[in-house]
């Protein structure tokens, strides 16, 4: 059972929402409440099936995959891309629900002393993922949503699922 949190209504704040695209996405609109609370932006992945019911500014990056030949070019794309919409945006905090594409914004935001925060994915129950390893190092607050994976994560902050 996910715990209640209030969050003081406030448009002074600038609050990035990014994800990749697919279930992250999908966990990632799970918090348009938080997202209608403060000004904020939200930065995904261009699929074909991109179906935006927000009313926020929307970034679109580059899908990625580590397999792919075109790997690095892409997340070259997708580094320079994040450049410039935080350059741009200029938030307060990030939220991440992850994965790849995300990785690029978090670091820039931490090297301007953004404050991160990081959900792991619901997805994962047993064991972290890639992208959780990182940005445990890197977020300011990391959450997970299955109380098993505190044993990779123990500073973590376990809020059960957001859904």
């Amino acid at each position: 059972m996910m715990q209640q949190v209030n969050f003081p209504a406030t448009k002074n704040k600038k609050v990035g929402f990014i994800s990749s695209s697919g279930g992250h996405f999908e966990q990632l609109m799970m918090l348009k409440p938080l997202m209608e609370t403060y000004d904020s932006f939200i930065v995904t992945e261009k699929t074909n099936y991109n179906n935006f019911s927000s009313n926020n500014r929307v970034y679109l990056l580059r899908q990625i995959n580590r397999k792919e030949k075109l790997f690095l070019f892409i997340l070259i794309i997708n580094i320079i891309s994040s450049i410039n919409i935080f350059i741009k945006e200029r938030p307060d905090v990030l939220i991440s629900t992850g994965v790849l594409s995300t990785i690029p914004l978090s670091i820039i935001a931490k090297l301007f002393r953004t404050k991160v925060i990081y959900i792991e994915s619901f997805a994962k129950i047993n064991s972290p993922t890639i992208t959780g390893k990182l940005l445990y190092k890197l977020a300011d607050r990391f959450y997970v949503q299955w109380e098993p994976l505190l044993k990779y994560y123990p500073n973590a902050i376990y809020i059960g699922g957001i859904y």
